[in-house]
Order: C-alpha cells, then structure tokens, then sequence
C-alpha cells in the first residue's frame, strides 16, 4: 500500500509540474514564489530545495554578470555594427608605421545574435525556476514530500531521463544550427561582401539585397532567375530519371522468370562501393576535349580527327550530359529502395488480378504503380530537396561551366547550391549568398510541405 501510495504521489506531482503555467504562478503563487521572478532559486531555497535554489541563483548571477560585462554592449553595437575604422598611424620613434584596432562588423553581429539566443535560453530558464518555485510551494503547503536535489538527479536516470538525453543533442543544435541559421539571416539584411569593400565595416541595408536578386534587369537578378530555372529543371530530371529506371530494373530483375537476382543486383549496387566524387571526377576527365571518350571517338572514326564532342563546352550538352551521369551514378539506390518495396506488394493483389483477368499492364498501372507511388511519395520529396542542393554531382563533374556569360557570376550547369559557393567563397559576396540560401530554404519548405500534405501518403496514412 506504501509502494501504490508513493507512486499516484510521484504521479500527481508530476501532473501539478506539468500544468503549472507561469502567469499561474504569478498570480496565485505567494510572495516567495512571485520574488523568484527577481531573485531566481529563491522560493526553492524557502521551501527546503536548497541545491536547485543555489543553481538557479549561480545562472542569474552568471547571465548578469555576462551581460555587465559585454552583453549589454553587444546589444549596444548591434544596430551600428561599429563605426570605428582601422587607422593607419605614423610612430616618429621607431619610424614605422602602427595599426590601430578598429571595429569589425562580422564579431559584433554574431556577438550581439549569440548574445541574443543567450537571453532568450536564459528567459526559457526563468520560466523554468518560476514554475518550479510555485510547485514547491503547493507541495509544501499540501503537506508532500519535496524533491531534493538528490531526488532531481535519480530522477534523471528514470521518469526524467528524456531530458538528460535530449539536452546535449538540443545544446549542439543550438550552437551549431541555429546560431549559424540566424547569423546567416542576418548577413542577408547587410551589405557585407567584397562589393565596395565592405569586409571589415558594414551596415544594415534591409530589403536591398533581395530587391536586388529579384531585378531581372540587374546582372544578379538575371543570373538568379537563369540558376533557379535550371535548378529545378535539374531536380524534376534527376529525380524522376532515376526513379523510373531505377523502377524498370527493379521489376526486371524482382519478376519471377529472371534467373540469378542477386548477380544483376550486384552489377548495378557494386558501383555504390566506389566513393561517388572519385567516379564523377573520372568522368569528368573522360569528357574532357582531349578525353578517353573523344579520343576513342576519333579513333573509331565516329567524329573528325581533329574535332571533340562538346560535353562541357557546349550548355546543352553539358545539362544533358549531367543528367545521363546522375542517372548512372544514382539509379543503384533507387534500385535497392524500390526492391524492397516490391518484394513488400501483397502477392494476394496479383492473384486477385489474375482472376478478374487483368493483364501484366494493367495490373501495373493499377496495384505496382499506385503502391509504389503511395510508399514513396516521402522518399521523392526528400530526393527532389537533395538534387536541388545536389553540390557534389555539378561541382565535381562540370564546375558549373561552361560560362557563357562573362559578366555572369554562374555557369549554364550551376544550381542554386554551387552558385552559392562561388559567391561566398570565389567573389566573396557573402550578403548576397546569405540571400541565395534564404530563398533555396524558403522555396524548398513551402514546396516539401504542400507536396506531402496533398499526397496520399498524408491523408491516406497506413490505408494503401
């Protein structure tokens, strides 16, 4: 009876934590929960949670101290970025010239961002303390048995050990996604980039950078609208191509009269032990003018001997050559997802067409098909996301080129993804690659998005 006691204690505590709110706390807590939201830890401390209380009052009195000494004057310098140039200073006594430290842009803006998402965990820690200083108050009162800091920590180990897992992953999220994610929306909003050297000191420029992709009149915007194009002319074939050889191997190769299954899949799956850039970089020097292709071409007599097939010179030529080879080195995992599939269609489905007398097209088009598509649906959304930010194929193969544009900054082959790179790393645009990224995000979620919510994978859930 103590034991079953014990626990609906532990379980009503557990929902009074879950429900308590902060305004509830605010407005119905006593005094010493209402000061915690001045002196964080102290309604804990009151009521006998003397270690939580401590800890709670160490990250007040560190996030103060933090903002005292440098976090108010990030805030401070954000809407600047810094003013102070460089100065170049004559030194009479050792006859040499002296550089004075100015102020750089790029260290105020993630200074201020990081200062920022500091504030806001610590705003998150201070509705934790709010919340658990009125618990114990209400357990207090009630006459419970209240948490020690001892109990907290075994708790971690059973009912609360999500938390202790998840805190790690969610800490290097923070700082490795998210800090990056919103210092780069920032960079966006500035005109930080090698344009008017604006690499040390920068300003905010709002919308100009983005007005400036969307003017197609502008070199910029011109070549925006060119890349995109492309880029999603480059994902629908890359991804579909694919996916219907792929499809069309798989059901050679799974039909009941091919002999020796797992030799053919082997033929095809072996090339994905060679790792993919020493592929396409071997491809790439076959192509070349002077290549093993064009060589033996010539040779054979099937183009002139003094003539080369124009696989990356020409940008026809070049979309479609890197079409071909996507599908070359992509269509063995396709393979292998679709074969599982496949093997998965209930075989009662095909014994039942039989009987109503439906032939193999038929029968294709309205169990295969329909199952595969039903199945894979979240499968070709994320291949279509990962062939529009396909790096490795275009970078590797063709670098974006040829270029037929010189006043471009693009080649008739890149994709949003490798132009991006040219911009930030190449020319040193950073501004407006920030930009580049914001728009490949922003088209990519609200397409993913509409595309799963309207298929039949999404509201037909586990009723093929």
């Amino acid at each position: 009876m103590k034991q079953l006691s014990r626990e609906a204690e532990l379980a009503a505590r557990r929902v009074d934590v879950g429900h308590v709110t902060c305004m509830e706390a605010l407005r119905s807590g006593g005094p010493e929960t209402k000061a915690s939201a001045f002196v964080m830890g102290l309604g804990n401390i009151l009521h006998k949670q003397v270690g939580k209380g401590l800890i709670f009052l160490a990250a007040e009195v560190a996030y103060i101290a933090f903002m005292v000494l440098s976090g108010f004057h990030n805030l401070a310098m954000l809407p600047s970025l810094g003013s102070v140039e460089q100065q170049e200073v004559w030194n009479e006594e050792l006859q040499v010239f002296l550089y004075t430290k100015g102020d750089q842009s790029i260290l105020i803006l993630l200074y201020g961002v990081a200062t920022i998402l500091v504030t806001l965990m610590m705003f998150w820690i201070w509705r934790g303390t709010l919340k658990s200083a009125y618990v114990a108050e209400l357990l207090d009162k009630r006459g419970s048995h209240i948490n020690t800091l001892a109990d907290d920590l075994r708790g971690l180990l059973n009912e609360n050990l999500y938390r202790l897992l998840m805190t790690p992953p969610m800490f290097f999220i923070l700082v490795l996604t998210i800090l990056p994610l919103v210092f780069m929306i920032c960079m966006a909003f500035t005109n930080y980039s090698k344009i008017g050297d604006h690499l040390v000191l920068f300003d905010w420029v709002g919308l100009d950078n983005f007005m400036t992709l969307f003017d197609g009149s502008s070199v910029l915007g011109g070549t925006f609208w060119s890349v995109l194009g492309w880029t999603l002319v480059w994902a629908f074939f890359a991804t579909f191509t694919n996916y219907f050889f792929g499809m069309i191997l798989a059901i050679l190769i799974n039909r009941k009269g091919t002999r020796a299954k797992g030799f053919w899949r082997f033929c095809f799956v072996i090339s994905c032990a060679v790792p993919m850039f020493v592929s396409l970089l071997i491809m790439r020097t076959m192509l070349q003018p002077e290549g093993a292709v064009n060589v033996l071409l010539r040779n054979l007599g099937l183009i002139a001997s003094d003539a080369s097939l124009p696989f990356f010179t020409n940008a026809t030529w070049a979309r479609v050559t890197v079409i071909v080879i996507n599908i070359w080195v992509g269509v063995p995992y396709t393979l292998l997802q679709l074969t599982g599939v496949l093997q998965n269609i209930p075989g009662d489905l095909y014994e039942a067409a039989d009987v109503d007398g439906a032939t193999k097209v038929q029968q294709f088009f309205k169990i295969t098909l329909p199952y595969m598509f039903y199945v894979t649906t979240p499968y070709l959304i994320a291949t279509f996301t990962g062939n529009v930010n396909n790096f490795n194929v275009i970078y590797l193969l063709s670098g974006g080129d040829p270029v037929t544009n010189l006043a471009s900054t693009a080649g008739e082959t890149d994709l949003l993804v490798t132009w991006l790179y040219k911009l930030t790393i190449d020319k040193q645009y950073y501004n407006i690659g920030a930009v580049v990224g914001i728009l490949t995000f922003v088209i990519l979620a609200i397409g993913s998005l509409l595309t799963y919510r309207n298929s039949k994978s999404y509201k037909e859930e586990g009723g093929f």
